[in-house]
């Protein structure tokens, strides 16, 4: 992955952060992402920095929402059935 598309990447995923917040006035906690001192704004910063970034910041976003389950974002069976692709 470009470093341009790991940039785009990081910042949807604080759209998504802030999303979840408002729709569901539930702050997502993210002590790890922030410890890394790391924003989609840096973008002088390395692409390790940034994926290492946006790793973390999903696995507290899911990590969160797995934990809260709430109504609006319960999986149906019909979605859990569907195949995910993964960049190794």
């Amino acid at each position: 992955m470009q470093k341009e598309e790991l940039l785009h990447l990081h910042m949807l995923l604080i759209h998504v952060k802030k999303y979840y917040e408002n729709l569901t006035s539930d702050e997502i906690f993210t002590d790890r992402y922030n410890a890394l001192t790391i924003s989609p704004v840096h973008i002088h910063k390395n692409k390790i920095l940034h994926k290492k970034a946006i790793l973390t910041l999903g696995d507290e976003i899911v990590t969160h929402i797995r934990g809260h389950r709430p109504s609006m974002v319960e999986m149906s069976p019909e979605a859990a059935t569907g195949r995910v692709a993964a960049e190794q």
